[in-house]
């Protein structure tokens, strides 16, 4: 079975995207076409891009980043769970997709957004341009949040709406399909 990441991209203190990020890991391992990982940048640690040598050649010289490349490396499709923070995505997971450049092409990529009245969808338009430098695919089938805390239960756990909830299979079912397209384009030596 496929591997899909879903990457926690907040690593604020008291941050919403892990209890969001929690949900869509279940909503996909219901879904039942992946194997799923909860990937959460704050885990990862990433100092501000500290490697000598430019991504895309894999000399990497720290242990942080030869662990992050190889956490990437083994998956196959994405959900990137996001904050819009002044009206863009914010830096940390700018950071961590700088640090590697092979690790993430040609693999699908969807996007959870969340935030204020928009629900983070300017911030998905802007990571997109950023993704697809790095040869990553994104899906048109997202699932924004607008007014995410009003999703927080009392123990904050993230309880999405109907609308909500129902627009994951489809960002799942889009992800598999593009998976098995991209794949014979990952097929390495």
């Amino acid at each position: 079975m496929p591997n899909l990441h879903v990457i926690v991209a907040s690593t604020r203190p008291g941050r919403v995207g892990l209890p969001v990020a929690t949900w869509v890991a279940r909503a996909a391992t219901e879904h039942g076409a992946f194997d799923v990982e909860l990937i959460d940048l704050a885990d990862h640690a990433l100092p501000l891009m500290d490697e000598p040598n430019h991504p895309r050649l894999r000399q990497y010289t720290h242990d942080h980043t030869k662990r992050w490349s190889a956490t990437i490396d083994r998956a196959d499709a994405y959900v990137i769970v996001h904050p819009e923070y002044n009206y863009s995505f914010n830096a940390a997971i700018k950071n961590a997709i700088d640090y590697l450049h092979q690790e993430w092409a040609d693999k699908p990529v969807g996007f959870v957004s969340y935030g204020g009245i928009s629900g983070g969808l300017r911030a998905t338009q802007a990571l997109k341009q950023v993704v697809t430098t790095l040869r990553m695919v994104p899906i048109v089938e997202a699932v924004p949040i607008p007014l995410v805390g009003q999703h927080l239960n009392d123990d904050g756990e993230f309880v999405p709406s109907e609308p909500i909830a129902a627009g994951a299979a489809p960002m799942f079912n889009e992800l598999f399909r593009m998976h098995q397209a991209l794949a014979p384009l990952r097929k390495r030596d």
